[in-house]
């Protein structure tokens, strides 16, 4: 029986991965979750239903591109089995019209080495999402050994889970960075909630971003269930709509991540990077003005890129400014066309989900300083 499942990072070398399917992709009906992600001056805003086939039939295209692209790379590609996602699902606690899609396997599996864990999502419509990637799972879990099956603890997304009224039609821009600026989110601490997508791995450290999509109390969950693992909450107060920390807060390699420019990681959060010399670099302007057509994301989806191994990325072919910095970085970035498949949930990181990246669990900030960004300091804080 061989070793299936192992990944401790985001830049060890990639040899298997879960690529996404836009296939029977639906915008959701608006929910307490989604209502407050979706920004008041988008076309998406109040549109719901099955996906356009011709959309989907581009988003397929720009995914097999990706899978073409790491498999000319020696990288294993799985892909799940789509639901038919625009059935109404339910539970005792709620009624949905509606799923979503399996386009993006970074929101809903997280591996941690031998581990493959199923998010806690706050989105109702994502509830059974999952299921799209449990053959992917029962086979790891037959063929491998020391793989370890594990589901987050099921949210039970009842009205208590949310701040219904949180934004009304009318609230600015500015006083929506005010709300996120004082960690005021649209989901409460009732249950943990948490997006795979807002975890960042780095070996004995995982940075988890609090916003709309993942709260305190899940950080909270994660440090008990990981208890030799320093868990560290942070935040990016210049994003309005703070979903996901792949668009935002980016590790290339070991001592080098690029941070979004309109989001930067404030100051006080940065000390354990400078005690370790890790070098936080701007990440280059994006090379559209607008995202592509019924896309939630923003254009800094420029930043989204799939890390193959320490020198080489993948970075969406359009992104000529992203591709010229990867560049000047000393990566060899690798040309992608995605942007078509942006519209179903994300970029190439967004699209992934890692299996197997070769290398161990080490510990790259291992200069401890007091630390503002830990969920727990009285465990880790000299």
């Amino acid at each position: 029986m061989a070793k299936i499942v192992n990944s401790w990072n985001d830049w060890d070398p990639l040899k298997h991965v879960i690529v996404g399917l836009c296939d029977n992709s639906v915008i959701p009906p608006e929910e307490p979750a989604t209502s407050e992600k979706v920004p008041v001056d988008s076309e998406m805003r109040g549109m719901w239903g099955l996906r356009p086939l011709r959309t989907v039939e581009v988003g397929n295209a720009c995914l097999e591109n990706l899978v073409k692209a790491v498999e000319e790379r020696g990288v294993v590609v799985d892909r799940p089995t789509p639901l038919q996602w625009n059935q109404a699902i339910g539970t005792p606690d709620f009624r949905n019209d509606s799923m979503m899609t399996c386009m993006p396997p970074r929101d809903i599996l997280l591996t941690v080495g031998p581990e493959i864990m199923a998010s806690a999502n706050s989105f109702r419509c994502r509830y059974f999402e999952y299921l799209a990637y449990w053959p992917l799972m029962m086979k790891y879990f037959e063929e491998d050994p020391d793989f370890i099956w594990t589901q987050a603890p099921r949210p039970r997304l009842t009205d208590r889970s949310y701040k219904h009224n949180y934004y009304d039609e009318k609230i600015t821009l500015e006083e929506r960075l005010v709300r996120t600026a004082n960690k005021d989110f649209v989901t409460t601490e009732v249950e943990p909630m948490w997006d795979a997508a807002d975890l960042m791995r780095m070996g004995k450290d995982i940075f988890i971003q609090h916003g709309l999509t993942t709260n305190r109390t899940a950080m909270d969950w994660f440090q008990r269930y990981y208890p030799d693992y320093r868990i560290h909450a942070v935040n990016f107060p210049g994003d309005p709509y703070p979903i996901h920390i792949d668009a935002t807060f980016v590790p290339l390699r070991p001592g080098l991540i690029i941070n979004n420019p309109v989001r930067p990681l404030p100051e006080e959060q940065r000390p354990i990077f400078e005690a370790n010399d890790w070098q936080i670099v701007e990440a280059a302007q994006p090379a559209h003005d607008t995202p592509p057509e019924f896309c939630y994301s923003s254009v800094w989806l420029s930043m989204n890129c799939l890390v193959l191994d320490p020198k080489t990325v993948i970075v969406e072919a359009s992104e000529v400014n992203e591709l010229e910095q990867m560049d000047k970085l000393g990566m060899n970035a690798i040309p992608v066309d995605l942007r078509g498949a942006y519209a179903f949930g994300g970029g190439l990181h967004c699209s992934t989900a890692d299996v197997y990246r070769e290398g161990e669990c080490l510990d790259y900030f291992p200069n401890r300083v007091p630390d503002a960004t830990l969920v727990r300091p009285e465990m880790w804080n000299d």
